[in-house]
């Protein structure tokens, strides 16, 4: 929402009206505004004319749950290049999808499903609004490349340097990426550092090198499937591939990694969201009676203390905010009681969106005692616990502390989108008067999939860049007034783009 900044000053109009009402005709000729002259922009000392962009989901402009060609057209390195292109910068190819229903095929079969849409609540998938439709980006015909934009949804910082992982021949195994695919052409065993020093940038941005050596451990609940990436192995990715990409001479900027459980993926879902009569709520405790009864004698045999003893307690009440009940492995481990490691949410947990489909849904449809979430408790894939989301921001720190130590000793400019994310997740950040925050849907910054931005948040993420550009290589992108603007760019995308 736009926010009007200025209504005092509506006021201040109207009196000034009532006070000249008798004066002169001559009293109401409009003085001139007096011109505002901004400086000339200036390059500094980096050298914008081959621009190359290596990086994940957010480089590649993946927006609303997909990649299509309008998310392209609005990702960052897209809106840096249109800004560099006045202070010395080239051509910005992109490897642009067949169409904007997003998704991909596979030989002429669907193996990601198209994007989502706003469907007047909420997210929905774009076919429940507009009917099936085709999708027609195919791994089978790639396009020709090369291309600056080196942008690879769900790349983690080690697949950028692996040989392979745009190799169709490595994608039935679980070794490649299809987007990865899409870059590679005639070389598909190029790792996609490879690909970026091929074309001797002069100029780089590095950007979410980090973000899903934890968002994968986070969207899996950190059920163990998806583990988050070793320190060791991050910092001997990011510092082989400043060591290729800077190996010429050329400069770049790089950003740090976001608190990512700070977005809406993770903050919708509510940790109470079921309602239950008295009769329902009776009835499920009786469930847990004998569950209950044994973390008593747990208890009083010394294995738990009373603290563990009342938070795994269950106990539901006649009441529109009954808290879900969920595994927790963090736990003491009372199996040999034949005892599970439960207990109800507290607001400390954090519920990942999916969640929201899942949850107080009926296992045995018909049957009320058989809820998920009540009966049958959620699984660690559905929720992060607060040990779990310690375990990423101890990850997250690590890799910032290496971001910041790579990018001070190879003097590159670093954009602080740690900071800017949890501004954001707090008290909301200004954009040419918008006030933005990461609420799914209305907040302006987070796309329809509660993980990826807004055309809009792109924007405010290629200025931050052009900032940090600014600060470390003496340009002057913002003071010359080469910086996006908020309202070229929308937060949603329409169901009928063509």
């Amino acid at each position: 929402m736009k926010t009007i900044k200025n209504i005092k000053y509506v006021y201040l109009i109207a009196i000034a009206l009532g006070f000249t009402a008798c004066n002169d005709e001559e009293d109401f000729i409009d003085a001139p505004e007096p011109a505002i002259t901004l400086p000339a922009l200036t390059a500094g000392t980096a050298n914008f004319s081959n621009y190359v962009a290596v990086g994940a989901s957010f480089t590649a402009g993946f927006t609303d749950g997909g990649l299509f060609i309008a998310g392209q057209e609005d990702s960052f390195p897209n809106t840096l290049s249109k800004q560099f292109l006045a202070a010395g910068g080239g051509s910005f190819t992109q490897p642009l999808t067949s169409d904007n229903f997003g998704g991909l095929a596979l030989g002429g079969n669907r193996i990601q499903d198209p994007r989502l849409v706003f469907g007047g609540a909420g997210p929905v998938p774009l076919e429940s609004v507009i009917g099936p439709v085709t999708v027609g980006t195919d791994l089978l015909a790639p396009p020709t490349g090369p291309f600056n934009n080196l942008g690879v949804p769900g790349a983690k910082s080690f697949h950028m340097i692996a040989p392979g992982y745009g190799n169709i021949a490595n994608l039935s195994a679980g070794l490649a990426n299809p987007y990865a695919i899409r870059l590679t052409g005639t070389t598909p065993n190029a790792s996609m550092v490879e690909l970026a020093v091929a074309q001797n940038p002069t100029f780089f941005t590095l950007s979410e090198v980090g973000g899903n050596d934890v968002l994968g451990y986070a969207t899996s609940g950190g059920d163990g499937t998806n583990p988050i990436t070793p320190s060791a192995t991050f910092d001997f990715a990011l510092n082989t591939m400043v060591t290729a990409l800077t190996a010429n001479g050329a400069k770049g900027a790089i950003g740090n990694v976001p608190n990512i459980t700070s977005l809406s993926h993770f903050t919708t879902v509510p940790h109470n969201p079921i309602p239950l009569d008295a009769a329902t709520a009776g009835a499920v405790n009786g469930a847990y009676a004998a569950y209950n009864g044994g973390l008593q004698a747990a208890l009083a045999g010394g294995l738990i203390d009373a603290a563990e003893a009342a938070k795994r307690t269950i106990n539901f009440v006649e009441s529109a905010t009954n808290a879900v009940v969920i595994e927790d492995e963090f736990l003491t481990n009372l199996a040999a009681l034949g005892l599970p490691n439960y207990r109800q949410a507290t607001a400390a947990d954090l519920f990942v969106l999916p969640a929201s489909s899942f949850i107080g849904t009926e296992a045995v449809p018909g049957n009320p005692l058989t809820v998920n979430g009540v009966a049958i408790p959620l699984a660690d894939k559905w929720v992060l616990t607060p040990e779990e989301q310690q375990e990423i921001a101890t990850a997250t720190a690590a890799y910032n502390a290496t971001i910041s130590s790579v990018a001070s000793s190879n003097n590159l400019a670093l954009v602080d989108l740690n900071s800017i994310l949890d501004q954001a997740a707090t008290t909301g950040i200004d954009f040419d008067n918008y006030d933005m925050n990461t609420s799914l849907v209305f907040g302006g910054l987070v796309s329809l999939d509660g993980i990826h931005l807004t055309a809009r948040g792109y924007a405010l993420m290629a200025n931050s860049f052009l900032d940090a550009i600014d600060t470390t290589y003496g340009s002057n992108f913002r003071a010359s007034g080469n910086v996006a603007k908020a309202d070229d760019f929308g937060v949603a995308y329409s169901p009928l783009l063509p």
